[in-house]
């Protein structure tokens, strides 16, 4: 855990687990508390406030979990997980174990994001070429996208439109999604030369998006535009593999390689007017 202040980045806190950790994400109604998920199929809950190990662990999915969230829906407290067993996986920490399991998907799931506007609805992304929307309130899927007819590694939810959905895949391309209608996507944004790994809608703009990919580059995009991207940024030396825009600040964005650095900058085209 980072903290930025006038002399850089200092560690804050330094937590230890005995397997890789693939995802991370901050609880939304506990400031110090956050999850990461594991190789080894765990998913950890950690307090920032103490240097000890983790709170609880939830064990159940029997592969890699690869993708975890926390539900941003105001009095919901429910985290997500995507696991390369095949199943999602809802659960409310301050119980032991999952309160549901979501079967349907036929590959790895890279990928799990909950609706920002939406109580109890999620959307995945797997290795099967689908996107799926599923509600907690039923347990089968509500919808089945076939999203790209490569692996699909990233998805998010307009902060802007409940019914907008970008995917990223291994085939380089990001495509936007209606929810009412999922014939065709409703934009497509080409130029990155490897898979996409993530993908984040801008918390400030309705119309403005960013993607990682393994060509080692960041690139910004507004869809809305005839020339949707802003800028590239190349950075790293290595694949990017993590990427967050900041909730705080319209244009600080935050990102991590395999390089093993980890950047926090303001892209150009977010400090530019316009």
């Amino acid at each position: 855990v980072l903290d930025q202040n006038e002399s850089g980045l200092q560690i804050f806190r330094s937590f230890d687990w005995n397997d890789g950790l693939f995802d991370v994400t901050w609880s939304e109604n506990n400031e110090h508390v956050l999850v990461t998920c594991s190789g080894d199929g765990s998913l950890q809950l950690w307090d920032t406030a103490k240097a000890t190990g983790p709170l609880q662990v939830y064990k159940e999915h029997t592969q890699e979990v690869y993708s975890v969230d926390w539900s941003q829906t105001r009095g919901e407290q429910l985290v997500v997980s995507g696991s390369w067993d095949q199943t999602v996986k809802v659960w409310d920490p301050t119980v032991g174990n999952s309160l549901c399991t979501f079967r349907g998907h036929e590959s790895v799931i890279y990928s799990t994001i909950w609706s920002p506007h939406i109580p109890g609805c999620f959307a995945s992304a797997s290795g099967d070429q689908t996107l799926r929307i599923w509600d907690v309130k039923t347990t089968g899927v509500r919808i089945v996208i076939p999203a790209h007819q490569t692996e699909i590694l990233s998805c998010d939810w307009c902060k802007y439109n409940e019914n907008l959905v970008v995917t990223g895949a291994v085939d380089c391309s990001l495509r936007g999604w209606d929810l009412r209608n999922v014939r065709q996507p409703v934009f497509e944004l080409l130029g990155h030369t490897y898979a996409i790994r993530r993908v984040k809608f801008s918390p400030f703009h309705a119309s403005v998006l960013a993607s990682c990919s393994y060509d080692f580059t960041v690139r910004f995009w507004n869809f809305s535009k005839p020339d949707p991207l802003l800028e590239t940024v190349e950075h790293h030396t290595e694949f990017t593999c993590g990427l967050d825009l900041s909730l705080q600040s319209p244009t600080q964005v935050a990102d991590c390689s395999w390089d093993e650095t980890i950047k926090i900058y303001d892209p150009v085209c977010l400090t530019v007017p316009g």
